[in-house]
């Protein structure tokens, strides 16, 4: 007859997990009387899970290893037992006996629990069932758990509590460390795409004393020693913009963004993205960049350019659609649409269910209907092109139509993915569009000063034309991973504030 012991369900603050942490409280006690260290040190010579399984040939050729990682199962039968522990790479089988280990280390074996992080050296070898498994002729405790892990067979699935406490997330849910492992390689392979072309990557202040490079809420702070209010960056462009004039032709920066705004499912406050920018370029240029960048690290990561989210299958073969944004509201709105006057232009934008109040004007009317109508259905890759220059005070106006600048807006399932400019390196005519961007806004409208004018001088001093870009790096995951939410791919996304009484701390989308 066999006992097993698998992960109990976490449940905080309830009278049997408190008994729980006592027990194992009473058993660190026990371990250190007896002269045992139930929280170890450093150990050398161990190799992961699936390496580990890999060197097994056949039961002809003894194969030692050294294995770690957290006890997740347990199967007590009798003077033999089968555990599983769980390392970075997955999970590997232990087998212990009593005649191999002794009786002492067997009964220390049988008194661990699931959640306790333990070494064991043994040999390779294969049960009947086909697992190669470890059979242990040594192992040692390294941390005792003091706390139940969540139930095995459903995981952790309180979604709330697998945000506050991601690490419990991590430990119960594998699809879950899929997905952040996957993270680290998309950013590591955009990083040698744009190595191995050229692009230099740097670092530039995260706190900064304007908030500048977008329209968007900061998060202040103080800085004692220099008795100054200072902002949390909202975006890296007029710092890398700086680099540009200073001679870096190809440069780009991966970091956190901090934006005081609302949290949704494609908004967290704080968030990862990229800014490039390539001297002499343009916005077709990004274009062609941003395409060839994400569809290389798809197939070079996944293999494949076709990506399930929910019943929607994102097809990243190219070329991906080129559309002008204008083109888009006549497909909507009638080929006549910026011929109507504003007032049946009010009354078609209400028909769609819009909010559209008297005073707003045809711009306005025109974007409303493209942010609540139209942009939610571009599922396939489309670059929307040519949008009003109103929206995008720091792109070089299109040649033909000054009302319009040269920029893309990069839609992929339905959300904005990147934005690209043809940047703007007319030091007039910034300076003209900062001013008019500020009319009507100031401190005490609880805005803040915009006006950057070291990067103004910066630009009086020559700025080549150029291309730029940002992506966020947060709903590229989100696109390659299927997730569809932004805190599926944040580790530890922004929560409301929880009041602890008594319980264990717990850790508490992007904007592009």
């Amino acid at each position: 007859m066999s006992e097993e012991q698998q992960a109990p369900v976490a449940g905080e603050n309830s009278l049997e997990n408190m008994n729980m942490r006592e027990q194992r409280l009473a058993k660190v006690e026990r371990l250190k009387n007896a002269g045992k260290n139930p929280y170890g040190h450093r150990v050398d010579g161990i190799v992961d899970s699936v390496s580990a399984k890999a060197k097994y040939v056949d039961e002809e050729h003894e194969v030692t290893v050294r294995v770690a990682g957290r006890l997740v199962s347990k199967r007590i039968m009798g003077k033999s037992s089968f555990a599983h522990i769980l390392d970075q790479e997955g999970k590997i089988q232990l087998y212990f006996q009593k005649n191999v280990v002794g009786d002492d280390e067997y009964a220390e074996f049988k008194d661990l629990d699931i959640g306790d992080i333990l070494t064991a050296d043994g040999t390779l070898f294969q049960t009947r069932t086909g697992e190669i498994s470890v059979r242990v002729t040594r192992f040692e405790l390294l941390a005792k758990s003091l706390r139940p892990l969540p139930e095995k067979f459903h995981g952790l699935t309180d979604t709330e509590q697998r945000y506050r406490q991601r690490y419990l997330d991590l430990i119960s849910n594998e699809e879950v460390r899929k997905t952040f492992f996957l993270r680290s390689k998309i950013i590591a392979e955009i990083r040698n795409y744009l190595n191995s072309r050229g692009y230099v990557e740097v670092e530039t202040p995260m706190m900064q004393p304007l908030a500048g490079g977008a329209a968007a809420c900061p998060f202040t702070t103080h800085y004692n020693a220099l008795n100054a209010t200072m902002y949390l960056r909202i975006a890296t462009e007029l710092y890398l913009k700086r680099l540009v004039v200073g001679g870096f032709e190809k440069v780009y920066e991966i970091g956190r963004q901090f934006r005081n705004e609302g949290m949704d499912r494609k908004h967290n406050p704080e968030f990862t993205s990229m800014e490039i920018y390539t001297a002499y370029s343009d916005c077709r240029g990004t274009m062609d960049l941003i395409e060839s960048l994400i569809t290389h690290v798809a197939t070079t990561l996944f293999g494949t350019l076709k990506f399930q989210h929910g019943d929607r299958t994102i097809d990243l073969t190219g070329p991906w659609r080129r559309v002008a944004y204008m083109d888009l509201i006549r497909e909507k709105m009638g080929s006549d649409w910026y011929e109507l006057p504003i007032e049946q232009q009010r009354e078609k934008a209400r028909a769609l269910g819009l909010y559209i109040p008297d005073e707003m004007d045809s711009l306005h009317i025109t974007h409303e209907i493209y942010d609540k109508t139209i942009e939610d259905t571009l599922i396939a890759p489309t670059f929307v092109t040519r949008l009003p220059a109103y929206l995008v005070p720091l792109a070089k106006r299109c040649e033909d139509d000054p009302s319009l600048v040269d920029v893309y807006e990069l839609e992929i399932n339905a959300q904005e993915i990147s934005p690209g400019y043809s940047e703007l390196n007319d030091p007039i005519e910034q300076r003209s569009r900062f001013d008019q961007q500020l009319i009507g806004r100031g401190d005490v409208d609880g805005e803040v000063d915009r006006i950057d004018e070291d990067f103004l001088t910066a630009m009086e001093h020559g700025m080549p034309p150029m291309g730029g870009l940002g992506i966020g790096i947060d709903r590229l995951v989100m696109l390659l991973t299927g997730a569809e939410s932004i805190r599926d791919v944040i580790l530890f996304p922004q929560m409301k504030l929880e009041k602890q009484q008594g319980t264990a701390p717990k850790a508490d989308e992007e904007k592009a």
